[in-house]
């Protein structure tokens, strides 16, 4: 393992590359974990997370990749790389693919049972998917499934190359070229490595180097538990037809469920070590190992020299993709709610600033003023055609004041005594909903309002700018007065005006509601 890399710089036209390669690398991180992520630091246990993750790929799968391609990729023949993978494998190959060799083209065959967020998260990485059914987790010599399907294609094609990392030697003997000697090179006290077993190549490559660095390493193999499954790893009888040796590489093998895997993890995300449930799973294996070695009064064994246990376990991959699951695989007291969970489906549209207008709008947006003003301003201005001022309060506070040929549209979770939207919760979803069956009809919204430049009015302002999210999402041009109806008394327009307006409003009210209930 060479590494000069001190700094962790990389320069120049191959800066990717060097960025790539575990040669050009510092190690990847070993973390300790601190006594309350480990229920056997009083027992002399100290444990160890191999961060995989700190790779550019962010998995345990880039070193296999790189390691199969290098000894794989045909300068300017190979154009396509094919791949049978559930994620990070193929997702490391085509990173490493375009970086270290150029090609562009790699296609993923996977199962049809993989999540959406996984298949989304590959064509995020520029994957071509193809789908296969039957079993989740092929057998790699079945001839109906997609690992040998991408093997015929590949020798019917001399620029199609399938790495095949159930078979390829490569994937194993990466670690052996990187993982386990950075490991040794951390930590030469390490007396259990505890490593998750899916196609094996990490185990293998691992447990076969040490058994021929530091042979009283006790190699500690994880698998899921019968019928229970873990994003990655395997059963202990799916491993029987993996050709791989395996078998000469580990010592022990636990088997592990799900639930503990994803609550593990959660556990070691939230205290500061991100990984996936395979992360998890691996810290769960070791745990059950240890717990029974104490029942047994064997642990103090694997003490080295310096009186602890030093163990290792590799953390594989990132939390993300699997979210989902973790809220699926664990009872809900392991999070904590959601305050307002009712806003979640509601006030769904944007909002801008610009579309709450201070109200010198009426007289430079609106309505058209005369040359000679009354002592009653209101009472001489007129709307603009194709203008329409839409005031949502009560009937009541309508026929006592409202602005010239304005139409009353009242809401009936709105009055001059609730609380404003934006403050309480509950109103803001009771409102929204309300106004988004007001205005569900978007042809309604077509032919009548999308015609005229909407200004909506309420007591304090916020509940016209909700409603005016919901119109302009249906394509209508609307804007609030900010601070409604308070906001032009504040402006003197509401006061001894509105008595004369009292007089006027069956005269200058040429709009009615029916604007809107026309065509219902």
């Amino acid at each position: 393992m060479t590494n000069l890399n001190e700094r962790n710089v990389y320069f120049g036209p191959d800066a990717l590359k060097k960025y790539f390669n575990p040669d050009c690398q510092p190690p990847l991180p070993l973390v300790e974990l601190p006594e309350h992520l480990n229920p056997y630091y009083g027992d002399g246990v100290r444990i160890y997370a191999k961060m995989m993750t700190m790779h550019p790929a962010n998995n345990v799968k880039a070193m296999p990749a790189m390691n199969m391609l290098e000894s794989s990729v045909v300068p300017g023949k190979t154009d396509t790389i094919i791949e049978y993978s559930s994620g990070s494998t193929v997702i490391s190959m085509s990173m490493i693919a375009r970086v270290m060799h150029g090609i562009h083209d790699t296609r993923a065959f996977l199962s049809n049972k993989t999540s959406e967020a996984k298949l989304r998260l590959m064509q995020f990485f520029g994957l071509k998917l193809t789908l296969f059914g039957g079993p989740s987790q092929p057998e790699p010599y079945d001839d109906r499934g997609g690992i040998q399907r991408a093997c015929r294609m590949a020798l019917d094609s001399d620029s199609i190359l399938n790495p095949n990392q159930y078979e390829n030697d490569n994937n194993w003997k990466s670690h052996i070229r990187w993982t386990g000697p950075q490991i040794y090179k951390q930590i030469p006290e390490i007396n259990v490595l505890c490593v998750g077993m899916g196609t094996s190549g990490t185990m293998t490559g691992l447990g076969t180097y040490f058994k021929e660095t530091k042979p009283s390493v006790l190699r500690l193999g994880v698998c899921t538990a019968p019928g229970d499954r873990v994003p990655g790893p395997r059963s202990f009888a799916l491993m029987k037809p993996v050709e791989f040796p395996w078998k000469s590489a580990v010592d022990v093998i636990e088997e592990v469920n799900s639930p503990d895997s994803f609550s593990l993890s959660l556990d070691l995300c939230r205290g500061g070590i991100v990984c996936g449930p395979s992360s998890g799973f691996n810290l769960k294996g070791l745990f059950q190992m240890l717990g029974k070695r104490k029942i047994a009064g064997t642990l103090p064994e694997l003490a080295g020299p310096d009186g602890s246990i030093h163990c290792v376990f590799l953390c594989c991959d990132l939390p993300y993709q699997y979210i989902g699951e973790y809220f699926q695989k664990l009872d809900s007291d392991k999070f904590h709610p959601i305050q307002n969970a009712g806003l979640a489906k509601v006030d769904l549209y944007r909002y801008d600033e610009s579309w709450e207008r201070s109200p010198i709008v009426l007289f430079t947006h609106f309505y058209d003023v005369p040359a000679v003003l009354s002592q009653s301003l209101l009472s001489d201005i007129k709307l603009r055609p194709q203008c329409c001022v839409l005031d949502l309060r009560t009937a009541a506070d309508f026929a006592l004041w409202c602005l010239p040929g304005s139409v009353n549209i009242p809401l009936h979770s709105l009055d001059s005594h609730t609380q404003k939207p934006f403050s309480d919760p509950k109103v803001l979803e009771a409102q929204w909903l309300e106004l988004e069956t007001m205005f569900h009809d978007s042809s309604v919204v077509t032919s009548k309002l999308t015609t005229h430049h909407l200004l909506v009015i309420c007591y304090n302002g916020d509940t016209a700018r909700v409603a005016t999210s919901v119109l302009r999402a249906k394509g209508a041009a609307a804007d609030s007065i900010r601070g409604g109806y308070q906001a032009l008394k504040d402006h003197g327009l509401w006061g001894n005006s509105g008595v004369e307006l009292v007089e006027e409003k069956k005269s200058v009210t040429a709009t009615t509601t029916e604007l809107f209930v026309s065509t219902n």
